[in-house]
This record gives structure tokens, sequence and C-alpha cells, in this order.
């Protein structure tokens, strides 16, 4: 006789919340990873203005930042939690970052 004796459709909805739970965590740790690469590069290039040089890379940082954001805040979403505020003030996210979250970056030279 097996021991779990609830019905499919409780089993199911508990391994639903189980990947939920776990899709949250990792979009929270690719989240805070590209903030910290982000705030790595700003440390190291802490000048009045960014060179010209390094804007691009910035840049870049930036919007894979604004990409890990969007991709928590979807997930939170799709589990029923709507408010991002706490998001952006638990990891800190820059207003860049927010600013930039869900866009596609375009291929430069295309159209």
């Amino acid at each position: 006789m097996p021991r779990d004796l609830r019905p499919p459709v409780d089993i199911l909805h508990y391994e639903i919340v189980q990947e939920q739970a776990s899709a949250l965590g990792r979009m929270g740790r690719a989240l805070e990873q590209a903030l910290a690469r982000l705030r790595e590069f700003d440390a190291v290039h802490a000048l009045p203005e960014t060179p010209a040089s390094v804007q691009p890379v910035r840049h870049k940082l930036v919007m894979e930042a604004g990409q890990a954001l969007w991709m928590l805040v979807v997930q939170r979403e799709a589990t029923g939690l709507r408010d991002s505020r706490h998001i952006m003030r638990t990891y800190n996210v820059p207003g860049e970052v927010q600013r930039c979250m869900g866009l596609v970056p375009s291929k430069l030279g295309s159209s």
C-alpha cells in the first residue's frame, strides 16, 4: 500500500509550488549576480564620468541586470506576487536597471 494517500491533484499542486519556489530562487540569484557584476564594474571605474571606451561594456552589464530583473518580476507575477517594489528595495536595484527591464537589446548595425 502506498504511503502517500493524498489525491493526485494535491500531489501535483505541491510539486508545482515547489518548482515555482525553486524558479524564484534561481531568478533572484541571477539578479544578485548581475547587479554584483555591475557594481564591481562601477567600483573599478569610479570616475566622475565613464570613459567612452568602457561605456559599451557598462551598457551591456546594465542590460543584463535589466533582463535578470525582468525574469524575476515575471516569475513573481506568475505566482501571484504583483508588487515589485519589494524587489527594488531588497536588491537595491538602480533606476537605470529598472528603466531597461524587459527591453531587448538591439543588434548594432541592424534595422
